[in-house]
């Protein structure tokens, strides 16, 4: 087994560490461990809120989790020999939940505290809860599913520059200017006075924090991207933008449908990932690589049946026409399974977090047939205990009596 470089006490707050993690992207965050190419190391995570949520039926700790400390990651860890312009191979080699904390959660946020895909339809905060049986999960919220886990970091990645920290928060704050009082914000600016800056002290750290990327986002370094298909045995080349690197890890997800649609849309949990890593020397310039490239798990679910629902860029309120909009298909596809799901008892809410949850397929069919994207959503039909398909008599009750936790 790799060596557990990175060790956290859940009965601890991630602020009171004795290494700490950060909850901010910043060029001088100094390195927790050096290691050389071919090594490889243990690194434990918090969840992404860092223990906010609770094991319960009330969703009263999604509906008031303060955002501006989520995503406490673990790092940052340097490869020696590391440049900017090279690329750091990072190998997932195993992934799993903490002994002991063999449970996750899945959240839909109120719309004036994150929203999510969905917010304008589901605006409320709720909550389901699941169990880890092995490689499946269950939950008492949402009766009649189970699935296998395909565990991943829903974040990862390197370090950026002060010249991409910088042209980063210029365009971000360019964008939250063009509607200042939008709910949810247009994007999350820097923040200091929540800010964990990992090892960092004095003024250097309050420098830092006053300018540090906010976790929320992927960008060309890598971070929030929740590729759910990022599992043990995948492979990433990260951009290096700094001496060593920093990788940084956490958001470990249980499970995830693509897009994370719920916002806190996977199934989230505390966990270690297995790391190798090593180094392509240049490896920005020779492949032409911006942001980062990934090679996908080996050991993925495998499912030979799905339901697919399309979706096409016409607004579901006021039929308005957009122009090739895949962010409007997508949301129509999952609207129309919804409803779908809707018609065996399921409430909206349940439906909704079962897209976010489960490792459903998302697709942009097609996107030059003006003016309507058409995007797809798959369901594999076999995670239910009963048969979803169409036929001539019409759907049947299957749920009924149980629905997710909701706040007070």
């Amino acid at each position: 087994m790799a060596k557990t470089v990175f060790k956290i006490d859940l009965n601890k707050r991630p602020e009171d560490q004795a290494i700490k993690t950060h909850n901010r992207w910043h060029p001088d965050l100094p390195m927790v461990e050096v290691f050389k190419p071919g090594d490889e190391f243990r690194v434990e995570c918090y969840d992404w809120t860092g223990g906010q949520i609770g094991n319960n039926d009330s969703a009263n700790d999604v509906r008031d989790v303060n955002l501006t400390k989520v995503h406490y990651l673990s790092g940052p860890f340097g490869v020696e020999g590391a440049e900017p312009g090279d690329l750091m191979v990072v190998d997932i080699l195993d992934i799993g939940p903490i002994e002991g904390s063999e449970w996750g959660f899945n959240g839909l946020f109120d719309k004036n505290n994150g929203g999510g895909f969905l917010t304008e339809h589901y605006p409320e905060a709720v909550k389901s809860c699941w169990d880890f049986h092995g490689i499946y999960t269950t939950s008492r919220h949402i009766p009649r599913v189970r699935y296998p886990g395909l565990v991943h970091p829903g974040l990862i990645g390197c370090l950026p520059d002060h010249k991409l920290l910088a042209e980063a928060n210029r365009r971000e704050a360019a964008l939250v200017a063009t509607a200042p009082d939008r709910v949810p914000p247009l994007a999350c600016l820097p923040y200091s006075e929540t800010a964990l800056m990992g090892q960092m002290t004095g003024a250097l750290r309050d420098k830092a924090a006053a300018e540090g990327w906010r976790t929320v986002p992927p960008r060309e370094h890598g971070g929030n991207c929740d590729i759910k298909n990022l599992s043990r045995g995948s492979r990433c080349y990260f951009p290096v933008y700094v001496k060593n690197g920093g990788l940084s890890m956490g958001d470990i997800h249980f499970s995830q449908g693509d897009g994370e649609i719920t916002f806190c849309g996977a199934i989230e949990m505390a966990g270690w990932i297995d790391i190798g890593v090593g180094l392509i020397k240049g490896g920005m310039a020779k492949y032409g690589v911006v942001n980062p490239i990934f090679k996908p798990s080996p050991v993925d679910p495998h499912f030979d049946d799905y339901l697919i629902f399309e979706g096409i860029s016409v607004d579901e309120h006021t039929g308005e026409q957009y122009y090739l909009d895949a962010h409007v298909a997508y949301r129509r596809a999952c609207l129309n399974a919804i409803e779908y799901l809707k018609k065996f008892g399921y409430s909206g809410e349940q439906a909704y977090s079962i897209l976010g949850t489960a490792p459903v397929e998302g697709r942009i069919a097609g996107i030059v047939d003006i003016p309507n994207v058409c995007a797809t959503v798959a369901i594999p039909t076999k995670i239910f205990d009963f048969d979803i398909n169409p036929n001539s008599t019409g759907p049947t009750r299957q749920v009924s009596g149980v629905d997710v936790a909701r706040a007070s």
